[in-house]
């Protein structure tokens, strides 16, 4: 399985011939001028999808005009949903820990591509997983989950979902880069963490990573 990174929590995942796009965005330039904050990560352009999923309804996860194909879009909800790769669960979370009344809703997507479980997470806020949704989630292989503190979890967080998961791979998303001015480093989420693959690029095959020693914490470069 190919993964591909836009920044922030948008990734393309192909497998055969079924793609997967997850929480795209498009020209943030506007948004960012107007709160005064820094978001240079490239607009997502030309690329085409089966599935889109949306984790949450806010403007840098919800760009579903840039993403073409006529994909079958699946956003911010919850239940096992049928869509072109299979099913789909989509578990119900909150953006905050006060039980979204902050930030509202968030869903947590759990797919199989490529024979590959795959977890994306959001902008997943809570102080901590709900049994319930652990058991939801099930065996992960890859998990995609926000580090960078602030409005999600931070490193803490993330390492104690890691810790209850234990995915094969773990890619770190929604944390300060040089193309975004706010949010935390991932380097406190890296220090926690005993197996670090950082890459050159911000696309990687499933099939070159380390099987041994995991979780591994991959880290493709921003794009």
């Amino acid at each position: 399985m190919q993964v591909e990174w836009y920044g922030q929590s948008a990734f393309r995942l192909t497998a055969a011939d079924k793609t997967v796009v997850i929480d795209p965005f498009g020209d943030m330039s506007a948004m960012a001028a107007s709160r005064g904050m820094q978001f240079d990560y490239p607009p997502i352009d030309g690329v085409e999808a089966d599935l889109l999923l949306v984790t949450h309804e806010h403007i840098d996860h919800n760009g579903v005009e840039s993403i073409g194909g006529d994909p079958t879009i699946l956003r911010s909800t919850a239940g096992v949903l049928e869509s072109p790769i299979g099913g789909v669960t989509a578990i119900a979370s909150e953006h905050d820990e006060a039980a979204g009344t902050e930030r509202g809703p968030n869903t947590i997507f759990v797919f199989e591509l490529d024979g590959l479980r795959v977890a994306h997470f959001g902008d997943f806020g809570q102080s901590a997983l709900r049994d319930e949704q652990a058991a939801a989630i099930g065996r992960v292989d890859l998990l995609i989950l926000p580090v960078g503190g602030g409005p999600t979890i931070g490193a803490d967080g993330a390492d104690a979902i890691i810790e209850r998961l234990q995915p094969r791979w773990v890619v770190p998303m929604h944390y300060r880069t040089p193309r975004i001015g706010f949010l935390e480093t991932e380097e406190a989420f890296l220090e926690l963490m005993g197996n670090v693959e950082r890459l050159p690029g911000p696309i990687f095959d499933t099939a070159e990573l380390s099987v041994e020693d995991v979780p591994v914490a991959v880290v493709p470069a921003a794009p």
